[in-house]
Parts: structure tokens; sequence; C-alpha cells
């Protein structure tokens, strides 16, 4: 007897500024990259990924400057390197409005917003929506952002975590616990809209915050957003086994091989929670280049990668891994340069590359652009599948050209994945939990779910 195969997940993955991953391409005439500021690509994209049955739409941000490499911001300013960049969470709901069953799924720093600000305009949005809304928790890694927020730097990695933890906590006991599910009665014979008996202040007292409440907002659709996260440190991935519902991974085929992968290893740690392997979802990372034949699409990544911007891929590379990577000889081969006298992450560069006679340049150029999955639908699908094997369960499409990628992928792709029982060819009904996970609160077993009962 055959089983049904697992449904594929899709996210599109972009951000509300000029030139997101794939540095340089912005110059391009066909993208639209330079409309960021206006609201109708961003509406023509919900259309387009509604009607490729995208599951979300995910987009990322950040609240500082890459200002590492050569020591300044010049050259994200210069290459339009996720500066200038506006807030996503404000594009939601016309974007919201435009679609029926697409979510939406936006970033937000712990340290950007007070928990209990955050909290009510994620239940404005989870309302406005009908339950679309997923939040992407992140501890921040720029300095620059440290800085915007008063922090005279940036707090100690471990330090970041553990604010994130009590963040979490007073947003799940303003999602969670402020109101009962029966607060809201609506009697307009009475004249009562809701029954004060029921609705709670929390009462926190922490490290970090001090939130009397009660919640402003009633009872959302999911009451508490879907939630995202993509820490890969060792305590990010506790974090993510605590909270995490689905987590953006960007790992190689080979790395999800063993026992240890980052997918086993946090399955394991939720185990050990009580939560179960089936509550995590991992998102992979793919930048897809799709051609009618293999000669189409190799040309066109070809073309991209004569496009793209090492200066800009340089600036998103330092910012990442706080390490000034101006300080190499670009242009120096790779023959001359001793990798025992650099540092860890660019020892590695210079050692994974097997012909030695090309510049550093070259090597960055072809790491940072080449890691196109270039192919037919067909060869695309297939790549995709071989993920999904090893574990993967869905994936996060990163663009090229926009929307220009997301098209290619949604007439090509998508079509000979619904030909395999991998997509769905329509939604299913209710909030996006509902539709990820087949109910639309947290389950009883998620570490938000406890603080239901405040009284």
């Amino acid at each position: 007897m055959s089983t049904m195969p697992k449904r594929m997940l899709l996210n599109a993955f972009s951000m509300n500024c000029v030139s997101h991953i794939q540095q340089g391409l912005w110059v391009r005439d066909d993208t639209r990259q330079l409309e960021y500021t206006q609201i109708d690509p961003w509406v023509e994209l919900a259309h387009i990924l509604e009607k490729g049955c995208f599951d979300a739409l995910f987009l990322a941000d950040v609240v500082g400057v890459y200002d590492t490499y050569k020591g300044g911001p010049e050259t994200s300013i210069i290459e339009g390197m996720q500066i200038p960049s506006n807030d996503p969470s404000l594009l939601v709901s016309s974007m919201a409005h435009a679609t029926k069953n697409l979510g939406f799924a936006y970033t937000s720093s712990i340290y950007q917003a007070h928990p209990f600000t955050f909290a009510r305009q994620m239940s404005t949005l989870d309302h406005l929506t009908r339950g679309r809304i997923a939040w992407n928790i992140v501890t921040t890694y720029l300095s620059n952002a440290a800085l915007n927020y008063g922090l005279g730097g940036l707090p100690p990695h471990d330090e970041r975590y553990d604010l994130a933890d009590e963040y979490l906590e007073v947003t799940y006991k303003l999602w969670e616990g402020s109101w009962e599910d029966d607060a809201v009665l609506s009697d307009t014979v009475r004249g009562i809209y809701a029954d004060p008996s029921k609705i709670h202040q929390i009462n926190h007292t922490g490290k970090h915050y001090h939130v009397a409440g009660p919640h402003l907002s009633e009872p959302s659709p999911q009451r508490t957003p879907l939630l995202f996260q993509a820490g890969s440190s060792t305590r990010g991935r506790s974090f993510a086994a605590k909270h995490a519902e689905c987590i953006f991974i960007s790992e190689s085929k080979d790395s999800l091989q063993g026992e240890s992968n980052v997918i086993n290893d946090i399955r394991s740690q939720a185990k050990q929670l009580g939560r179960r392997p089936e509550d995590i979802l991992f998102f992979q990372g793919i930048s897809p280049v799709v051609g009618g034949t293999e000669a189409e699409a190799m040309s066109k990544a070809s073309d991209y990668i004569d496009q793209f911007s090492t200066e800009g891929s340089l600036a998103h590379l330092s910012g990442g891994i706080g390490i000034d990577m101006g300080v190499v000889d670009l242009d120096q081969r790779l023959d001359t340069i001793d990798p025992q006298s650099m540092r860890g992450f660019i020892k590695s560069l210079i050692e994974s590359a097997p012909d030695k006679k090309r510049t550093f340049r070259d090597l960055i150029r072809n790491r940072m652009a080449g890691q196109f999955l270039t192919g037919t639908p067909e060869q695309i699908a297939d790549a995709l599948e071989e993920w999904q094997q090893r574990g993967v369960d869905g994936f996060n499409i990163v663009y090229s050209v926009t929307p220009g990628t997301f098209v290619d992928f949604i007439d090509g792709v998508v079509p000979v994945l619904q030909s395999r029982g991998l997509v769905q060819r329509e939604y299913s009904p209710g909030p996006l939990r509902q539709k990820l996970f087949g109910a639309p609160k947290l389950p009883d077993r998620h570490i938000g779910a406890s603080y239901r009962q405040l009284t």
C-alpha cells in the first residue's frame, strides 16, 4: 500500500529594501527592487505567491547598518545593501487585504519594541489577516543596531538569548493568559462587550521587564503568532527547541547526513522538553535559477554572476560574521596566500577552493553568488525532493530578481512538484498555524501554552 508523500512547504524570502541577499542585481531592468517603497510591487508579489499556492511570504529585517567592512557603512550605502530599508510589518495589511490564504512572516528584534507594544501590534495583525501572521524571532547581531537602541554595544551572545526568553515569557502571558476564551460577549442587549472577570493582569516582574497588563487586544485567531527562528549556535538551538515552530536553515546537503545535524539536534532537544519532532518544521534557503532548458538556466545564472557585486556581498558577509573582510587583498591569487595566517572563516574559504590559481575575489564571487540551484523545472524539483528526503520540510525561496525569480519558480517548478503530489494545489482552511500544523493555537505541550491559566 503506497503512502502519500509528505507535503513540501514553500515560502518566498524578501526584504523591504533595495538589495537583500543577491547583491548588485538591483541595477537590472527586469527587477522591481528600486520600487520597494511603493505598495504596488508588494501587492503584485502577494498575488503571484498566492497563485502559486505558497504558504507564506517571509520578510527579513535589520535595525542597524552593516558597518564592519572597511571599518564603516560606506560600502553598504553605496550598494544599497539592506540600507535604506523600511519596516516590513507595515506591508502586511495591504498584502493581506489583497489575498485570502497567503501567510506573512516578518522579522522583529527583541530590542526594537517593548514586548507589551509588540504583542499588541502582532495581535492587531493577526486579527486583520484572520490569523495569517508569523513572527521571526531575532536577537540582533549588528553592533550598530545595539547602538541605535542605546545599549552602548552588542550584549554578549548568550545574554541576548536570555533576554529573548523573558521577552517571549511576557508576550506569551499577554497573548495566551490575559484574556480567557469566553471573555468577549458582544452582548448588544445588555450592553456588555466583555466580562472583566475573565480579563487578567499578567503582573510580570522579571530581570528585564515589568509589565502589569492586561493585554489591550482581545484574543486573535491564533493568539500567539506562528513562531519562526533562525539561530544555529548552541544557545540558538536550545532556544529554538523551546520556542520555535518553524526554523530557517542554510545547510549543505552533506551537513544533513550525520546523526548530529541541526535538524536532529533541535528535534531531540525539543523532545526532551516534552514536545514532538513534528512540532518543528525546517525551511532550507535556496536560490533557484530556472530555465526551459539546462543551457538556458546556466546562461541566466552566468548573467547574474556577471552583474553580482562582490563589494556588496563582502559588506553583507563582514557584518554577519563580525570580521572585516576588507583586510584581505581580493585580487591576490589563492596559491600565494598562507591560510594559516588568516582568521578561521577566511581560512576555511581558501582551503575549500579546489582551484588555487584563482583570486580571492573569484572565490568570494563563486561562493556568494554561485550557490544558485540552477536547472530545468524537473532538475530543480529533483533537488528539492532530495533535500526533503534529508529531513527538510520546506524552502525559503531567495530571489535574484523580483518578482521574476518567483514567477519562474511558480510557472516552472511548482507544476512539477504538484504533479508529484508534493505541493498543494489549493489551500486548506483556517489560520496559518492550522494550515501547517492542523490546529490554529499553540499545542498544550508548547511552553507558551503554560501561561494560559493565570488565575
